[in-house]
């Protein structure tokens, strides 16, 4: 019985040990299987947030073709008209000038960009107001736009300001004076119609309007018998451009 107690004691440390290390082996097999999934999480969140970084790269840069390029414009397509008016009843006479030389133009981000600055000269020998009987666009030439000075040509420059407002600085009879523009946009931005209003007393041609008015004197007459004619007059303008 005394040899057998240590034996026993024996038995009992075994156990104890045996136990210790089994518990510290399921311990460590626990820690390295949290381990692993703490590894294989942060693998998929990984991929995951590469994988829609590069999902929102691609759209952005899918939004950004779409709306990239830059607008031009085409200079042999723009168009120059008016109205004038006659008699106290302010009766409209339309006309355009057939021929508008462009200068000085680029190629913008937006269209507006791409008209900013561009500049026209007009020879007032394209003035054509269909008329039948083939004297009035004579007539306006020699009794108002020869009365004035620098009668050649009527110049501008096209300007856009920065809240998007445009207007034109019209040189005529030696003066240059500013007209603003109301404007309509159609097409994806590539037709621009503009409309404003042309009031000559601002280029002192005043003069040359009461010389036309005298040549025209029986036709600018209405129902009251009274000749006039308006120094205010309706302009418009037509422009393309292309997207590139």
């Amino acid at each position: 019985m005394i040899h057998c107690i240590p034996i026993y004691r024996g038995f009992f440390i075994n156990g104890l040990l045996l136990s210790y290390f089994f518990t510290l082996y399921k311990k460590n097999i626990l820690i390295v299987k949290n381990f692993n999934l703490i590894v294989l999480g942060f693998i998929l969140i990984t991929t995951f947030s590469c994988t829609n970084s590069t999902k929102n790269t691609d759209e952005n840069s899918s939004e950004s073709g779409e709306s990239a390029g830059t607008y031009s414009l085409i200079n042999d397509s723009t168009k120059v008209s008016f109205i004038a008016y006659k008699t106290t009843g302010k009766v409209p006479v339309g006309g355009q000038f057939t021929k508008i030389n462009i200068s000085n133009t680029s190629a913008g981000e937006t269209a507006l960009d791409a008209m900013n600055g561009a500049e026209f000269s007009i020879p007032v020998s394209s003035l054509f107001t269909n008329d039948p009987t083939g004297t009035r666009d004579p007539k306006i030439l020699a009794s108002f736009f020869e009365v004035m000075k620098d009668t050649e040509l009527i110049s501008g420059v096209f300007k856009v300001a920065d809240d998007k407002t445009c207007s034109v600085d019209i040189t005529l009879n030696g003066n240059t004076a500013n007209i603003p523009l109301e404007y309509t946009a159609a097409d994806n931005d590539t037709r621009f119609s503009f409309d404003g209003v042309m009031n000559l007393e601002d280029w002192d041609a005043l003069e040359a309007l009461a010389s036309l008015n005298k040549a025209c004197e029986a036709l600018h007459t209405g129902m009251d018998g009274v000749s006039k004619t308006w120094s205010d007059v309706a302009v418009h303008g037509e422009v393309l451009l292309k997207k590139n």
